[in-house]
């Protein structure tokens, strides 16, 4: 049988459920037992079928739709992401479909598979970690998929993003040539490519090629409280400059660090690896990391048109330019 002569009741059938069953399942329906899921599931894979694929007569036709994973949607970073995707996508007639995955209410091997049950032409995926489901999911279809702002060890997906390993060196610099000895880095999600791949060594690279001792790294520091009671551990290690990935996390300890009559940046710099307009409006300024996340977003959707269409794209693991902004959480010397 063809991959494409696979419909939802051969499925059924393979897998002894009823095609109700089976539709909940590639939906991302709870309401189903695991052993009953995970039975479909392996029929879906062992057959290749991809739910709701246009006929055959109809293979060739577009639906000029574009799906965008985005992990939150309140948070800034991926906001300002999502704007040059939307203009490049507005700019050669394409719709966008997000599907946001925030605090993992569905997986993200679940959105992807709702995204192309809608048959879209493309994805942009800006979700910091791709798990192997995921990855099966999308190898499940030719769909064309790019990553934006962010990296995964799977490089056979186009990305487009910053040189984390420079951008994290060239920041513990600065804080270095103000000073600081004792500094740490403060991560959201430990094991993602990003910072497992990238942020952590080059970290450790730095305090090792500095002889500043093995360093503090902080995890699971993924909110605005969490930063604001991460302060007292900073203190109690004797930390004088740290760099954070997340702004939101970095106004916690900010703010905290004011609450509790603590010098910014005298006593402790900080700088945030986002530089979103969350780090420009408090006060003081957080000095930051400034990634180009709309013109990330721009050049990833302009990619992604590019392999809709089947057009040469000569390079497809892209690094844009970054700036570090030197703001008042710095004393810049």
């Amino acid at each position: 049988m063809r991959k494409q002569d696979i419909t939802i009741y051969d499925v059924a059938r393979e897998a002894k459920v009823s095609m109700a069953t089976v539709s909940r399942v590639v939906n991302g329906n709870t309401n189903v037992r695991k052993d009953t899921r995970d039975r479909v599931m392996k029929v879906i894979n062992r057959l290749h079928y991809q739910p709701n694929a246009v006929a055959q007569g109809l293979a060739s036709k577009r639906t000029t739709t574009v799906g965008l994973i985005v992990p939150d949607l309140t948070n800034l970073y991926f906001a300002e992401l999502s704007k040059g995707i939307d203009d490049i996508a507005l700019l050669y007639k394409y719709n966008i479909i997000i599907t946001s995955i925030e605090n993992r209410l569905m997986r993200e091997d679940q959105a992807i598979q709702g995204l192309l049950n809608k048959q879209v032409d493309g994805v942009i995926y800006m979700s910091d970690a791709l798990p192997e489901e995921a990855v099966k999911a999308f190898k499940r279809t030719d769909t064309p998929v790019v990553l934006a702002g962010t990296k995964d060890s799977h490089s056979e997906f186009p990305s487009v993003a910053i040189d984390y390993k420079k951008a994290d060196t060239e920041a513990l610099n600065l804080l270095y040539n103000d000073g600081r000895k004792n500094l740490a880095l403060v991560l959201g999600d430990p094991d993602t490519v990003v910072n497992a791949q990238n942020r952590v060594p080059a970290y450790k690279k730095f305090m090792a090629d500095h002889n500043l001792g093995e360093g503090h790294i902080y995890s699971n520091v993924k909110d605005h409280s969490d930063g604001y009671n991460l302060l007292s551990k900073l203190d109690q290690d004797g930390i004088d400059g740290v760099i954070v990935t997340r702004d939101v996390t970095a106004v916690g300890i900010l703010n905290s660090a004011i609450d509790a009559g603590k010098k910014v940046p005298e006593e402790l710099e900080i700088i945030t690896a986002s530089a979103t307009q969350i780090a420009s409006v408090v006060r003081p300024a957080l000095t930051a990391i400034r990634q180009p996340l709309y013109d990330i977003g721009a050049v990833a959707m302009r990619m992604l048109t590019k392999l809709m269409n089947n057009e040469e794209v000569p390079e497809t693991q892209i690094e844009l330019p970054y700036e570090i902004l030197k703001k008042q959480s710095t004393t810049n010397e």
